[in-house]
């Protein structure tokens, strides 16, 4: 049987992952670990409420468990308040990482590291796990610092990026692009997409699934993870109105620079997914088929 602990367990890639493991209790002995009380609605695994950025209080938890596998969903991933919070999202995405790879090399766990294709300047688009990274913003250059904590250890490791998460898990913190979309709409309410920013979303259940794919097969490296079909912005909107049956006239589409952000974000992202396919057998899906995946969960 493999211990895993999950950090961020509250989140919603923590609790689905959560979910999808606790399935089979016959492989898998779950922690969780997440800051405040326990969220997930379920309390048949070992939860320890916790700050990952305290090096000793992580230490003597992880070292108590000495975990096969330890999946870092805790992050800072809020964009802008990255750029305004700057020594925040270093601790939580970096200091916290540097933390948990000390400990993996004590303990000899494997440590599964979520990242992210604002590692990336949009320049291209269609990356390769090989591609060279240009991160234009506070969050994607705390995301790639992470990754290269990793590289320069001496442990075993996976990194997973993804692009754009979407889902529903319980009492979940933070809305996310379909969330927000689907529920603007059914208020009736118009809102402005952007139409020159390209992404490939990723169902939160695949991205689980990667994760549970990583730790049966103990891979190492890199990987990219999301659905495979490049849409813009303004596009995925108007798929989610089309699924969930909602009026398409109410979003409307500008451009980024009328939009005032403080972060600076890639415009064009998206992933070669054939190293995903072939050594993790991970094929995913278009957005769509996705979202009618996600449709039929929420009923």
């Amino acid at each position: 049987m493999k211990k895993i602990v999950i950090t961020g367990s509250n989140g919603l890639l923590g609790q689905t992952l959560l979910n999808l493991l606790m399935k089979d209790l016959d492989s898998y002995r779950v922690y969780g670990l997440s800051r405040g009380k326990n969220r997930t609605g379920r309390d048949d695994f070992s939860y320890h409420s916790m700050d990952i950025t305290n090096y000793n209080q992580l230490k003597d938890c992880l070292y108590a468990i000495k975990p096969d596998f330890i999946v870092n969903t805790a992050a800072m991933t809020n964009v802008d308040l990255c750029e305004e919070q700057k020594e925040v999202c270093h601790q939580i995405n970096i200091d916290a990482v540097e933390n948990l790879s000390k400990i993996c090399s004590k303990i000899h766990s494997h440590l599964i590291q979520i990242s992210t294709d604002f590692i990336f300047d949009g320049v291209k688009g269609n990356y390769k796990e090989s591609d060279m990274p240009n991160p234009l913003s506070i969050y994607g250059k705390s995301k790639l610092k992470s990754e290269e904590v990793l590289l320069n250890s001496s442990i075993q490791f996976t990194i997973l990026r993804t692009i754009l998460v979407y889902g529903k898990v319980n009492n979940l913190g933070r809305n996310n692009i379909v969330l927000w979309v689907q529920e603007m709409l059914e208020k009736k309410k118009e809102i402005n997409m952007v139409y020159d920013q390209y992404r490939m979303p990723t169902y939160v259940e695949d991205l689980a699934m990667a994760c549970k794919i990583s730790i049966d097969k103990g891979v190492n490296g890199i990987f990219n993870i999301s659905s495979n079909q490049l849409l813009s912005i303004f596009q995925i909107a108007q798929q989610v109105a089309e699924v969930f049956g909602l009026q398409k006239e109410l979003i409307v589409p500008i451009s980024t620079e009328t939009l005032d952000q403080k972060a600076l974000r890639p415009p064009k992202t998206g992933f070669n997914l054939s190293k995903t396919n072939k050594e993790l057998g991970l094929h995913t899906k278009s957005f769509k088929e996705d979202l009618q995946r996600f449709k039929e969960s929420l009923s």
